[in-house]
């Protein structure tokens, strides 16, 4: 036998002979003011317990808690509990070659895309992430919490710029740093291929490092443009330069354990290569957790403690009377076990006028008689049933809610179908079909069953109607308005020809006043034209200052809402490669 907490044992001992000796040592006041043989003789005697012996068991009750709280143990095992996962690198190209539009909405999204559903996927996998264009990038070490990951991925801003190229060297030199502590070394590329038809130097550094690459090629046989601010990226003759997916990339992916896979619009790329890790590659055992498992005793000295504490502070004056003692602790035990019973010891005439006056169909009666049985589940249940029959039907869900039915299924069950009844009086469907699901749970009924299927049409059918009416409304106003328009075109058009008629007659006027007036015309003409000229500016001036304050608004808004969705910025961690300039293309 071993003790889990052997320092409570030390120095709790302390403390306890200290005060067993304080209390022994102690003599009442009679002693102090009397001698032995005048003390004798004053004395009654009795049968009971001395007060020597009350305190040999108040002691020994504190000893065995002591003991109890040390924790003893036996059978002391020891047991280790290994975990093993396969460790994967996910290297993202972000060249300017991923930006082209041949796959939707450009490749660089799909690659954002597959990483999610690599991450979704890896349940037993540790993952790490690396960007890389000319250079490489770290954005996570291998890990799994995937939660985390999750939020680099969505937050990670793929419109940085980084420096031109693909340097494939760069991506493995990085992946291979994050593999310091793993033996089987898996990398998932994301990438068009590059932009290089040898791969020499990369396969003699997978080779050397034992490294597996798996690829899925973001990129089509198709010549795409790469897109720009200006328009697309050209040569330094001016042409327009166009790529497709690299072939060449196959070559590295075939090294050691790897694989190529070109892209699908579902995720069967992605399963492909998910699978081929899990079965052809070793798992990595990364921790290792070692469990003690043992047999407790503590609950021995700890009962019989309280068995001494209770024998010390007990009041009987002989021994005999620890039979009457033992006798009313059964009784009180039982008594308490009993009210956990479906019914009380006297209760079963009340249950039988229950009975009878329900299947007389004399439901008051029926439930007064019910609600006299206290700590029953069944009284409870029949309770509800009671009020159910009277149509009281909400004081019936709130018994059916008070039964706690969970050690008994079949009454569970009963409960679970009359609940549904209820709330389909009640005319709550949702909660009566909710009901009715978990009743089948419990048990597998036909009547139930209808019921359920019933309540399924009727909502249904609410559905169907709430659509109807939505639709009703959506035509009804849509006539309102369409009857609103035809007035006003109504209206428009008579103005407009009175207008007309008004016009008609104004230009004759004028028109014969302007014969008369020739000379006075033509001397006012500069000026109106002054004047003209002056509206116009003005008008200009305004329209102007208008414009300048949407744009204003526009912008005000636009970086109000830029500042709402700012979020915390992903860190990058460039890794330094031996081969910076070993792409040299410009995408």
């Amino acid at each position: 036998m071993d003790f889990l907490y052997i320092n409570v044992l030390y120095f709790m001992l302390i403390p306890f002979f200290i005060l067993a000796y304080l209390i022994s040592s102690q003599k009442d006041s009679f002693e102090k003011l009397f001698s032995k043989e005048i003390i004798e003789n004053l004395r009654v005697t009795n049968q009971g317990m001395s007060k020597n012996s009350r305190n040999i068991l108040f002691f020994s009750s504190i000893f065995f808690m002591i003991i109890a709280l040390s924790r003893p143990v036996m059978n002391e095992q020891e047991q280790s509990i290994k975990q093993e996962l396969n460790a994967i690198v996910v290297a993202i190209d972000v060249s300017k070659s991923m930006l082209a539009q041949d796959l939707y909405p450009t490749r660089l999204d799909m690659a954002k895309l597959k990483l999610e559903k690599i991450i979704e996927k890896s349940k037993h996998n540790a993952l790490g992430l690396v960007i890389f264009a000319k250079s490489a990038f770290i954005l996570s070490p291998i890990t799994q919490d995937f939660n985390s990951l999750k939020y680099i991925v969505k937050n990670f801003d793929s419109k940085i710029d980084f420096n031109n190229g693909s340097n494939i060297y760069a991506m493995l030199e990085a992946s291979n740093k994050l593999f310091k502590n793993y033996e089987h070394k898996n990398i998932i590329l994301l990438s068009d291929g590059g932009n290089n038809t040898s791969y020499k130097d990369e396969i003699d550094f997978l080779e050397k490092n034992k490294l597996n690459l798996y690829t899925i090629s973001l990129a089509s046989n198709k010549p795409t443009p790469i897109p720009t601010k200006d328009g697309y990226m050209t040569d330094s003759n001016g042409n327009i330069i166009t790529i497709k997916r690299n072939e060449s990339i196959k070559k590295l992916s075939f090294i050691n354990t790897g694989a190529y896979v070109n892209y699908t619009l579902n995720d069967k790329d992605v399963d492909a290569v998910l699978n081929d890790i899990f079965t052809k590659i070793e798992k990595d055992k990364i921790s290792s957790k070692k469990y003690k498992i043992y047999t407790e005793l503590f609950y021995y000295p700890l009962g019989l403690a309280v068995l001494l504490l209770l024998l010390s502070f007990s009041s009987f004056r002989s021994i005999k009377s620890l039979s009457s003692i033992s006798k009313a602790l059964v009784l009180s035990l039982l008594i308490f076990s009993s009210s956990n019973l479906k019914a009380g010891l006297f209760d079963f005439q009340t249950i039988n006028q229950a009975n009878e006056d329900y299947k007389n169909k004399d439901y008051k009666k029926a439930q007064k008689q019910y609600e006299k049985i206290k700590n029953s589940e069944e009284s409870l249940y029949n309770q509800a049933n009671a009020a159910y029959k009277q149509k009281d039907y909400k004081k019936a869900l709130e018994l059916y809610d008070k039964t706690f039915t969970y050690k008994n299924e079949d009454l569970e069950y009963k409960k679970l179908h009359n609940m549904g009844n209820t709330y389909v009086n009640l005319n709550k469907l949702e909660e009566a079909k909710e009901s009715y699901e978990k009743a089948l749970k419990i048990k597998d009924n036909k009547e139930t069953k209808e019921n359920l299927e019933t309540v399924k049409k009727e909502l249904e059918k609410k559905k169907k109607e709430k659509k109807k009416n939505q639709e009703k409304k959506k035509d009804s106003k849509k006539s309102k308005e369409n009857k609103k328009d035809k007035k006003k075109k109504d209206s428009k058009n008579k103005e407009q020809k009175d207008g007309d008629k008004s016009k008609n007659k104004k230009d004759n006027k004028k028109n014969q006043e302007k014969k008369k007036d020739s000379k006075k015309s033509k001397e006012n003409k500069k000026p109106e034209n002054k004047d003209a000229k002056g509206e116009k500016s003005e008008n200009k001036k305004s329209s102007q200052n208008i414009k300048k304050n949407i744009i204003s608004d526009l912008e005000e808004k636009k970086w109000l809402k830029q500042l709402e969705n700012k979020q915390v910025p992903i860190l990058l961690r460039k890794v330094q490669s031996k081969e910076e300039n070993k792409s040299s293309s410009p995408w």
